[in-house]
């Protein structure tokens, strides 16, 4: 089976591991930290905050930002779970806006024309989350300045993202955003085996995730409630949670990082690649915005229904059976049973419910050869005129 998307590791990254496994320290090491600089210096951010996993930082990127009960957070009704959840930890109401039928992301349009009636209702968001679906960045200025003109705080999910670029400067720098968040699921970019980053360049957002990240605890004499009793001495003063990174995990995201270059170079020729093949085939390939570059996390296809007799479930069926591990991302969150019960109208979103119908991600990763790309393309050529 060729998988939609598989981690590289390499004996660097192995010899990284064993390094920490072999010193003083496993978990809350010298490491981590190191991490962290690294990954903000990359991306030319501030402050950087490693998690042990993306939903972790999403949700630790709410609460800096103070949702809660009674807030709304909006966000793309195409994405993963984790994005909406969030939210919902915190206690906030969730909505969503259709996406851009295009690229994917969520529709800008659709989000103006939404805040313009939200605003007469009182009911704005709190905070907007975009998602940089695929690995290509949404108009992040634009963003921006509706932030500004309706009141909103915002965060980018670049869970698909690091390495990816708007305007030629790289996702991550938190110009546009309150917060970034990366991660680095084994499929991701690079991989830290389950993981995640939060990136901003706000020292109060800042502080407040660092605590919230590790039980709600500090242990710097400003933020003591009490005098110390010692040189031990720690205060929990928030209720916190556990979302550590270890400094196993960080060493192998510092290596993979060492590569993170070539393994974009080669998504990005495997991209073209497709794209090239693809062409002439009864399906609608990724588009590219002007001002960015995506990462190329994924790779995905819409059939074009009308031309092709099969349906969309019978080519992914095909495609499965014949060795190639396709996936679909995403079922819109709204159709997920849990949301369903919170009654969404499906009719607010078109868009979304056609790429639904349509989208299969074909595979994509550093290490696919060549042949196995060629492969990818001979059978969905056989599954799409079968």
């Amino acid at each position: 089976m060729i998988p939609y998307g598989r981690q590289n590791i390499s004996d660097e990254d192995i010899d990284a591991v064993i390094e920490v496994l072999k010193s003083d320290f496993i978990t809350q090491g010298p490491i981590v930290p190191l991490f962290e600089e690294k990954i903000s210096k990359y991306c030319s951010s501030k402050y950087a905050l490693a998690m042990n996993s993306a939903t972790s930082a999403l949700h630790i990127a709410c609460l800096a930002l103070d949702v809660g009960p009674g807030d709304y957070v909006w966000t793309s009704a195409v994405s993963f779970v984790a994005t909406a959840n969030c939210a919902l930890y915190c206690g906030a109401k969730i909505d969503f806006i259709d996406i851009d039928e295009d690229f994917y992301n969520l529709s800008i349009e659709k989000l103006e024309n939404k805040l313009q009636k939200s605003k007469k209702t009182n009911t704005l968001p709190k905070v907007l989350i975009v998602v940089h679906l695929t690995g290509q960045p949404i108009d992040m200025e634009r963003i921006h300045l509706l932030s500004k003109e309706y009141g909103f705080r915002v965060i980018e999910d670049a869970s698909h993202a690091i390495g990816a670029k708007y305007k030629k400067e790289l996702i991550g720098n938190c110009k546009y955003s309150d917060c970034v968040v990366f991660s680095f699921h084994p499929v991701k970019i690079i991989t830290t085996g389950e993981g995640g980053m939060l990136l901003t360049n706000n020292s109060v957002v800042f502080d407040k995730a660092n605590k919230l990240r590790t039980h709600g605890i500090t242990k710097k004499n400003d933020d003591f409630v009490n005098q110390s009793h010692g040189p031990w001495y720690y205060e929990q003063n928030e209720l916190g949670f556990n979302y550590r990174m270890t400094d196993i995990q960080a060493a192998l995201g510092i290596s993979q990082l060492n590569r993170i270059d070539n393994f974009i170079k080669r998504r990005k020729e495997l991209a073209k690649s497709y794209n090239s093949s693809l062409k002439d085939f009864p399906v609608i390939i990724p588009k590219q915005h002007v001002t960015t570059e995506s990462s190329w996390h994924l790779y995905v296809i819409r059939l074009d229904i009308v031309k092709i007799k099969k349906t969309h479930k019978e080519i992914f069926e095909f495609l499965r059976s014949s060795g190639i591990g396709v996936q679909i991302h995403y079922i819109p969150i709204i159709l997920h049973p849990y949301y369903e019960r919170l009654k969404f109208n499906k009719n607010e979103f078109p868009n979304s419910m056609k790429y639904y119908k349509e989208a299969i991600s074909l595979p994509i990763y550093a290490s696919l050869s060549d042949e196995e790309q060629r492969e990818v393309v001979e059978v969905l050529k056989k599954a799409l005129d079968s």
